[in-house]
């Protein structure tokens, strides 16, 4: 019984505490998009919104398999490597909260009510870990209007 809780907690640390840089290498030539979404595109709320990739595959977070990872929306907020800690959040774990969504269950789509106005969005592939590839897999930023 002690030796199933001791794995347990292992397992826990692992999955909850940020990697370190380079831990997982991005494939070469790998590439997220957005399939159906334009920049500039005017749309209505709910929006779906379809993950291209490119040179990788799709693994749920916690799963270690070369050369696979998950999905996040950066939505509303400097692109990755701009944001409040510079370069350093490439380094880390990306949070969850209303400004980076996580698709960890390995979805390859999304509807979201977004607020009318003006948005930002961009893709970011995590490791097991939410933590960026090395180099970083990321789409550029779009912008939309929800109306």
């Amino acid at each position: 019984m002690t030796r199933i809780i001791a794995l347990t907690a292992a397992a826990f640390i692992s999955l909850t505490t940020p990697a370190l840089s380079g831990d997982t290498p991005a494939p070469v030539g790998a590439g997220v998009y957005f399939v159906d979404l334009e920049d500039g595109a005017t749309v209505t709320s709910p929006v779906t919104i379809i993950f291209g990739l490119r040179g990788m595959g799709v693994a749920p977070a916690g799963i270690e398999k070369k050369a696979t990872g998950h999905h996040h929306v950066l939505i509303d907020r400097p692109p990755l490597g701009e944001g409040p800690d510079g370069t350093q959040e490439i380094n880390t774990s990306l949070p969850a909260d209303e400004h980076h969504r996580h698709f960890g269950g390995g979805q390859t789509q999304v509807t979201m009510d977004l607020a009318p106005g003006i948005h930002t969005m961009q893709l970011v592939m995590g490791d097991m870990n939410h933590m960026p590839h090395n180099p970083p897999v990321t789409s550029g930023v779009i912008t939309i209007t929800v109306e």
